[in-house]
Formats: structure tokens, sequence, C-alpha cells
């Protein structure tokens, strides 16, 4: 273990990685692999992928010193988090490192009202919106377009965090307060029905060859992605409407990497929600369930290497995510009686457990949605003791 100080100058070919979290630890298994050398930016030394690497430099995402000091010791930098503020991004850029995805492509992902306008410019699906600075604007847009209002963050939500409901007009004093003093623009839409969740993933190289994976589908509980289905259990026609859809984000973003485009399904058609220009939880699945996981994808994008096959495995693929028993005990304990479950494949993150906080995932593969999914499930309720809330 290192700091930005004393850490060595690279001595070959190495990848960047700015954050080490669970994204991070899965990309150093396909790293392994491939035999790409990567270093590591942590933000803390007991974070989920610095404990286990050996080349690792402990600094804070918004310093820029420590992004400098691991961009200096790499010759591409790529990211698990969108973390790391626009301006440093950019002096990097100006400075002649290399950044896979660039400054313009993760200014694009930190941002909602980015992606609002862009994707509405191009002509692509998305709700209606509206961007203001100010939450009393909330009733004039539910006059139009009528109760509940949904309104986000324009920037630093993640997660759930950073969107709110707001079903009457008494809702919005309470919002107003919440938020005042928060410097980001907030982007107004209104409540969609949503019939599914979805996501794609599309992965492209710098001379602009895309892979795209099947279409999934991620299942929702209490906001929380609690389960991914592949393939997902739609029309192929709207199947095919996605993977156009995910084609032409990545070309609009130019995204350099792996990326993750959510959509919701209402009345038949297909609405964009948002990206995330890194690997993805909706993606974790293709550890085992795809020729070609995420993670390996990821990394052959941004060392311009060719891209992998993104075929499933299986005819169903499901993987369902982990969470901290209330109880605030370590799921790692039940391993053993888990892992007697056929076919069950399980990651952990290394993270300390704590209720409700996602540790894992849990992935089975097989020729029946029901009897896969239920194997799942299985092996998740023997970790966690929580039964299936769907």
């Amino acid at each position: 273990m290192s700091d930005a100080q004393t850490a060595p100058p690279a001595t070959r070919a190495m990848a960047g990685i700015v954050g080490a979290g669970q994204l991070a630890r899965m990309t150093l298994q396909s790293a392994i692999a491939l035999d790409v050398s990567v270093r590591l930016l942590a933000d803390r030394a007991d974070d989920g992928a610095a404990k286990i690497w050996r080349d690792v430099l402990v600094g804070a995402p918004n310093d820029l010193d420590a992004v400098r000091s691991l961009a200096a010791r790499c010759d591409v930098v790529t990211f698990d988090h969108e973390l790391v503020p626009h301006a440093i991004l950019t002096t990097l850029e100006a400075e002649g490192f290399v950044l896979r995805p660039s400054a313009a492509t993760l200014a694009l992902a930190q941002d909602k009202q980015k992606q609002r306008e862009s994707h509405a410019a191009l002509g692509l699906p998305v709700p209606p919106f509206q961007i203001s600075h100010d939450p009393n604007a909330v009733p004039a847009f539910a006059k139009v377009h009528g109760w509940p209002v949904v309104a986000k963050l324009a920037r630093g939500g993640y997660d759930g965090r950073g969107v709110w409901v707001l079903r009457h007009e008494q809702d919005v004093a309470d919002f107003a307060a919440e938020i005042a003093g928060r410097d980001t623009p907030l982007v107004l839409e209104p409540f969609i029905s949503i019939e599914q969740e979805l996501a794609i993933l599309v992965a492209r190289r710098p001379n602009g060859e895309q892979a795209v994976y099947p279409l999934v589908e991620t299942v929702q509980n209490d906001g929380i992605n609690r389960e991914i289905i592949a393939p997902a259990r739609v029309n192929p026609e709207l199947a095919a409407e996605a993977t156009e859809i995910a084609h032409r984000v990545a070309d609009a973003a130019d995204i350099t990497g792996i990326m993750a485009v959510e959509l919701f399904a209402t009345g038949g058609k297909l609405l964009i929600n948002e990206i995330a220009t890194r690997p993805h939880n909706s993606g974790h699945y293709t550890m085992e369930g795809a020729v070609t996981s995420q993670f390996e994808q990821h990394l052959r994008a941004i060392r311009d290497l060719p891209l992998g096959d993104t075929r499933l495995n299986a005819p169903q693929v499901v993987t369902v995510n982990i969470l901290g028993p209330a109880d605030g005990s370590d799921p790692v304990r039940q391993l053993p009686e888990a892992l007697a479950v056929p076919g069950a494949h399980i990651h952990f993150y290394g993270k300390g457990a704590r209720p409700g906080r996602k540790l894992g995932h849990v992935t089975t593969l097989g020729d029946n949605l029901d009897e896969t999914r239920n194997r799942a499930w299985r092996a998740a309720t023997l970790l966690t003791g929580e039964e299936r809330p769907f």
C-alpha cells in the first residue's frame, strides 16, 4: 500500500481506476485474466477493491493532486463512479492525460439536465420535462401534466437519492425547504406509470465500434434494484428498439468504455430514464451469464482491444442483489449453505455489513425462468434470511 506521494512510477502500460469500490473490485478479476495492469485511487485504504489489490494510491476523487498523481502513473484512466468534479477532469485532459470515458462524456453522465436536453434534441424518447431553478415552478408544471410531479436534482443524485415525488401542492413548501441552498437545477417530470424498468449495456471503442448486450429487466423494490432478469420479458420489437436507442446514445455521448442505458416501458413504449458511463449494477449478470462480462468488455474498450461476444450463456439468467439483513448480521457467515444451491454463483463486495446495504449478488443460469429465479432467491434467502419480497 502506498499513498499518492510515494507510489512508484509506472514502468509498463497501466490502466488507472478512480474509485476502489465494488465495480473496481469486479473489474480487477477481468484485469487479472487479461493481464492488464491496474492501479487504483481509493478514497480509503479499506475500500472493497483496495483491500484485495497491491497497487493502490489513497486520495479523494475531488482532490486534483490525488487524481493527477494516479493519471501521471497510468497511460489511461477510467472510473468506477461519477464523483470526480468536472473541473478536475477538464484540467487533466488539458494536461494531456487520457481519460476513458472523456471529460465531456462524464459531464453528460453527471448531469440529468444535460442528458434530457441531449436526448430530446436527438429525437430519442424521453418523458416530458422542464428545467427550473425554482421549486415553486412545480405547481405550474402540474397544471399542465398533472400530479404527482417527480423532481430530480440535475447533479449529485444517485441510487434514488436526489429524487422527490411530490403528490400535492401542499408538498412543495417542504420540498423547497429541503433543497434550499443546493446550487443545482431541478428536472421536473410527470409521474410515469411504469410497467417495467429495463436496462441495456453498450460498449464502444475509440474507433466507434460497438457491442450491445441483450435488454434486461431490473426489478425494483422500495427504490432499490433487487433483481435482474435476462433477457427482459418484452416483445422482440421493443428489444430491437432498445438496441437502436443504445447505439444512438453511445455515439451521441462519444463513450469509450461500457455504458448502461436505463429505460422505462410504459404503454408499450420505451422512455430513457438515465445513463451511466461505467460498469453498472444491471450488468452484474454478465459475469457468468454472458460470453464476455461487462467488466472485461470495459477493459477491452478503454485499452482499444477487440470487443467480446455479448450473447447469453443460457436461455435465462437471473441476478439477485444481496442486502444487509435488518439485524446487522453478515451474510458471509451463511456462505456454505448458499453455495449448496445448485448453480448459485455468489459475489461479495468486501463491505462491512449494515441493514439495507448492498453487499453482493447471486446469479443463476437455466432453461426455465421460474426455476432459475427460484434458485437465485433461495441462495439469497439463505444468506440474509429475507424472503423474496415480490
